[in-house]
């Protein structure tokens, strides 16, 4: 076999590509458009891609010299997996390297709501001289977070991180996940020798319904909502949404309804239904913090996953 070479068609961290190209590997970095791919990946031995560029069987048959499908982060939702390993390719993704980054992002978003930074960086800079002591006493109506129940839909590694931080926070935690029943959460303070370890027993989702304050979702994409009209009447008066997985996972019409009617108090959303182009009324409403899909965007998770990805790519040659 020749040199084996890579498309990072949306790109790679630099840390990522120098220990591809140290191990012998040729790594391009040029983004191919979707309708030109069929025409140029056939000169390529592995994609690499994030969210932008989809694999599809339509794209895989096109280039039958294609071996590896590698996925910079968790969700694989724009590849079609189960085809493509049908079809002898092997399939990678990151689950573990941006963790960290999609927790801190949903804190984020409580945090915001929850001091109504949203509602003051949006009118600061349009009637913040005029209107300074008006806004003032409407943004002052927030809350701590401290003593507050956060409830996490899907309790893999990032709900569990995102469990971490609440602990510290001095938050309840309570979460649902089908497949895990129980999980020790382990909260270690930098320079610290010693770390506190929480068990955490999982409830069934009606249960956290109706129990959190905030909820966070943190599952692969759904074929249904699983924030909808059916269970607006099950949460809490004021309960705060996040949703930083999916969009979809919440239905955008009920989340409209729900902040209508103050059962929802705020949402925090960064994944959307019609992205790249969210609704109008959702990115103009005041009780929702955005964010534009960045949940792992942050420099130390680009560098996690560029590694993560590229001894993935290692090892499988190197079998």
């Amino acid at each position: 076999m020749g040199q084996i070479r890579i498309l990072a068609n949306d790109g790679i961290d630099d840390s990522g590509k120098a220990m591809l190209e140290a191990a012998g590997f040729e790594v391009v970095t040029t983004h191919i458009k979707a309708e030109d791919l069929p025409g140029q990946l056939n000169a390529f031995d592995v994609i690499t891609v994030r969210s932008a560029t989809q694999v599809r069987k339509d794209l895989i048959d096109a280039c039958p010299n294609l071996k590896v499908i590698g996925r910079g982060g968790v969700g694989m939702d724009n590849i079609d997996v189960a085809y493509a390993r049908e079809k002898g390719l092997a399939v990678y993704n990151t689950p573990a390297a941006s963790s960290r980054s999609v927790a801190e992002l949903v804190i984020g978003h409580v945090f915001t709501l929850m001091r109504q930074l949203h509602v003051a960086n949006r009118a600061m800079p349009i009637s913040g001289q005029a209107d300074f002591a008006k806004l003032k006493k409407q943004c002052s109506e927030g809350y701590e977070v401290m003593g507050k129940t956060i409830g996490i839909i899907g309790f893999g590694r990032i709900g569990q991180e995102v469990a971490r931080i609440a602990l510290g926070l001095g938050m309840s935690v309570i979460a649902t996940d089908p497949l895990v029943k129980e999980a020790t959460i382990d909260i270690k303070v930098n320079g610290a020798l010693d770390k506190i370890n929480m068990n955490i027993r999982t409830v069934d989702l009606n249960t956290l319904l109706t129990q959190s304050e905030i909820i966070t979702l943190h599952i692969p994409k759904a074929d249904k909502p699983v924030i909808g009209k059916a269970e607006l009447s099950k949460l809490k008066k004021g309960v705060l949404l996040i949703n930083t997985a999916r969009g979809g996972l919440f239905d955008e019409d009920a989340i409209i309804e729900g902040l209508a009617s103050g059962q929802i108090g705020g949402a925090g959303i960064d994944v959307f239904v019609g992205e790249p182009s969210p609704r109008a009324d959702i990115l103009s409403h005041p009780k929702i913090s955005l964010s534009p899909h960045i949940g792992g965007s942050t420099a130390e998770a680009q560098e996690n996953v560029g590694k993560e990805l590229a001894g993935l790519i290692i090892g499988h040659f190197s079998k």
